[in-house]
């Protein structure tokens, strides 16, 4: 079990399968307030493409409203990624390409800009691989990610890695965490309606999901690990106006990492079988995000 800054004494979480809930249903409340309020507490399957979809698939730009109009501004602790990126293009689109140019479907993570934690001024930079490499194929390298990661080897292992994220259309985007201006922790942002994951839940139109880890043994089990995924789901939440949850899927076998994700104000919403491992789905609702 590798360290991480919760308890590793955490009981066993109940588990709270997925499934649908109505007004009236015991957790929501019976009368419904606004539109976001309802979703946040329901657990069903929205069929419905999200409008960056739709504009790929037609060949257009969406609407001005949808994408990039954000305000600029452990399992180790380790959460591994499911699989490989996958890209899943429109055939015989030619003007698909130019939608792309058009589209930022994480709403320019590079210029969400720097929040204030419990732990320090914290911020995420996109990677850029010719100057951070080096740092994060040593953190790969490191057992205890390793173990979940499974990226440990070359440092051409870990930029393949990295450029299948970046010459991707933007769905997962790579990022180094600043913590007062010194990079300490690696992270994927990325969409999960749009990722492998969403076909083992219910996934709801700009779900975004986060991968971490912290880098350095030093900075583990101090505290930081829950701070910054409250931070980072935060920043999600102010950022991307479209999103109303923050999703997480670590080991189910690794107690700390999910008693982290607890103590960040995730709940434990069910226990899904992914290929490489079962994990716990932690979700962070908007509409909770002050009362967790």
């Amino acid at each position: 079990m590798p360290p991480t800054d919760a308890s590793a004494d955490a009981g066993p979480v109940p588990v709270h399968p997925v499934h649908p809930v109505h007004p009236g249903h015991p957790g929501c409340s019976g009368h419904p307030g606004p539109a976001e309020d309802v979703r946040d507490c329901e657990d069903t399957l929205d069929l419905r493409l999200p409008s960056e979809l739709r504009a790929l698939f037609a060949g257009q730009a969406p609407d001005a409203d949808i994408g990039g109009t954000a305000a600029p501004a452990t399992e180790a602790l380790v959460h591994t990624p499911i699989g490989p990126f996958e890209v899943f293009d429109a055939p015989d689109a030619p003007d698909a390409s130019e939608a792309l140019d058009t589209v930022d479907l994480l709403d320019q993570v590079g210029t969400w800009g720097p929040i204030e934690t419990p732990v320090g001024s914290f911020r995420l930079q996109p990677v850029r691989v010719e100057r951070d490499l080096p740092a994060i194929s040593r953190w790969m390298n490191d057992p205890a990610v390793a173990a979940f990661w499974q990226l440990a080897g070359s440092l051409a292992q870990t930029e393949e890695h990295l450029r299948a994220q970046l010459a991707g259309d933007g769905r997962s985007v790579p990022c180094l965490g600043l913590l007062d201006g010194t990079p300490m922790s690696y992270w994927e942002i990325y969409r999960a309606d749009l990722d492998p994951l969403a076909r083992h839940y219910p996934a709801r139109p700009h779900d975004t999901g986060i991968h971490l880890l912290i880098g350095d043994v030093a900075d583990r089990r101090r505290g930081l690990g829950s701070a910054l995924l409250r931070a980072v789901a935060d920043l999600v939440l102010d950022r991307r106006p479209a999103c109303a949850r923050v999703v997480a899927e670590p080991d189910l076998h690794n107690t700390p990492s999910v008693a982290a994700f607890l103590n960040a104000g995730y709940r434990y919403a069910a226990e899904v079988d992914l290929p490489a491992k079962r994990a716990a789905l932690m979700i962070r609702d908007r509409s909770l995000r002050h009362l967790m």
